[in-house]
């Protein structure tokens, strides 16, 4: 939109023409005669006519009051002094390069300094009002030397001074636009890098001295709103980036909320579900398969974060399950590894929501020592990246930067999702904190919090949640 406008601006589009307005044809002929007086006086050097302008380098019509000129014509230039370490002679005096000259700007909270004869002065400073354009670095970079104070300027740097006075700020867009629309570069395409030769015959439409302000004027009243618009497409772009995964964490939030699918009241209740699961894990314990373990606290009600449907219930996660915190077997023992028994690792669970794939395996022998788990079980982080979980799909073990849990009569996948929640990821991350080291412990593993539908429920939202989140990942790749 900025190089549409400045586009608009140099073919005479932008703002309507005066007649009364002297031609740009009378401004040449004054900056003609200010030049050969400055030759007859000896400021300047008589230069070589420059080559007529033919019909074949004219990229556009302008109005008939312009006209299309050589920037040699209009403006003095040369570059500045390049740095000679064997230099003996001269003033210290601090000076530019193209890292401290900008688009519009200049940086100059760090200048170098270097020798400048007094002819080297002469030349290489820019006053007040002077256009300063990168021939090397970004290659036609530009800027107005608006300070009242003089700087010299180095040898990568045009310094551009009109013969009379025109608006410079009208040619600092053309170099703008120019820049923007290819035709200024440093690669060997349109006008190759910008060499003194190359700017002196640079080819600019030369609108009459009062159109050029009204043309600035209009162009200042326009870019704050370009800037304006930028910025909120740059925020819709931003927005238009988060989205999918804004869309998954609500997709999720709905989901152990009760808000995803309906309730049915013949699904029951989770306290049916409950009531079963300690009867399972009980089983277990008399079996010997698991030990008995001190009863969890009861579930307050500042612990609880939003409210869930009459039929769900709120647990904690060691009431549904069997939970574990992993062991690595000791490398001395070489007989553990090597085997075929995957031994999960955090960097295991970024493979997605299902893992089969170790990228270590244990033997028999290591498979005994470490703590096994069956297929189902869910890995989740407890040191590093806390919250980072997976299924796996496999029996398999695991080290100790992970917990995990094995349901009991509850769907791994829809707990796999109320694990992958922000409200439940939060938890995690909030009790990882009370420690020197972030770490979710057994302990905090076992008494952290999630909602609790009946299992026909729990397996509904899991077909619901399946059916979304491609959705969300197609958003994602648009």
């Amino acid at each position: 939109l900025k190089n549409a406008i400045l586009q608009l601006a140099v073919q005479g589009k932008l703002v309507p023409q005066n007649p009364s307005d002297e031609p740009a044809e009378t401004l040449l002929k004054k900056i003609r005669k200010e030049k050969s007086k400055l030759v007859k006086e000896g400021k300047i050097k008589k230069e070589k006519p420059l080559p007529e302008i033919t019909e074949d380098e004219i990229p556009f019509e302008i109005p008939e009051s312009w006209k299309w000129v050589r920037l040699g014509e209009i403006f003095q230039h040369n570059t500045g002094k390049a740095l000679n370490k064997s230099d003996t002679e001269g003033k210290l005096l601090t000076y530019i390069t193209t890292s401290n000259l900008y688009w519009n700007r200049f940086e100059l909270d760090s200048l170098r300094q270097m020798l400048f004869t007094d002819s080297e002065i002469d030349k290489c400073t820019a006053q007040k009002g002077d256009l300063l354009v990168c021939e090397g670095g970004d290659v036609g970079r530009s800027a107005i030397w608006y300070y009242d104070k003089p700087i010299r300027i180095q040898n990568h740097i045009h310094k551009l001074r009109a013969y009379i006075k025109v608006c410079t700020e009208y040619f600092y867009y053309i170099f703008y636009l120019y820049k923007y629309t290819g035709l200024i570069n440093g690669k060997g395409v349109a006008l190759p890098g910008l060499s003194s030769g190359v700017l002196h015959n640079l080819l600019v439409p030369l609108p009459p001295l009062a159109e050029q302000k009204r043309i600035v004027e209009k162009i200042e009243e326009l870019l704050p709103l370009v800037e304006r618009y930028g910025a909120a497409e740059e925020e819709l772009q931003r927005l238009n980036a988060e989205f999918p995964e804004q869309l998954r964490k609500s997709i999720l939030q709905q989901a152990v909320q009760g808000k995803l699918v309906p309730q049915n009241p013949a699904d029951g209740a989770a306290e049916e579900l409950l009531k079963k699961i300690r009867k399972e894990k009980d089983k277990l314990v008399r079996e010997g398969k698991i030990k008995k373990e001190k009863p969890l606290p009861e579930i307050t009600e500042d612990e609880i974060p939003f409210e869930i449907p009459e039929n769900w219930a709120w647990v904690r996660l060691g009431e549904i399950g069997i939970t574990i915190t992993g062991n690595t077997p000791s490398k001395a023992h070489k007989e553990y590894y090597g085997g075929n028994y995957p031994f999960f690792k955090p960097s295991d669970l970024d493979a997605g929501r299902y893992i089969t794939v170790a990228r270590e395996y244990l033997t028999e022998e290591g498979k005994n020592v470490s703590r096994q788990l069956k297929k189902g079980s869910i890995l989740v982080c407890c040191i590093g990246t806390i919250g980072k979980c997976a299924i796996i799909d496999t029996h398999g073990t695991i080290n100790q930067q992970i917990n995990a849990l094995t349901p009991l009569l509850c769907d791994s996948d829809y707990l796999y999702f109320a694990i992958s929640n922000e409200t439940f990821q939060y938890q995690l991350n909030y009790e990882s904190r009370s420690t020197t080291i972030s770490i979710i412990n057994k302990t905090k593993f076992d008494n952290c919090i999630l909602p609790l539908p009946p299992l026909a429920e729990q397996k509904r939202i899991v077909e619901k949640i399946e059916s979304l989140l491609p959705l969300c990942d197609e958003l994602k790749q648009r």
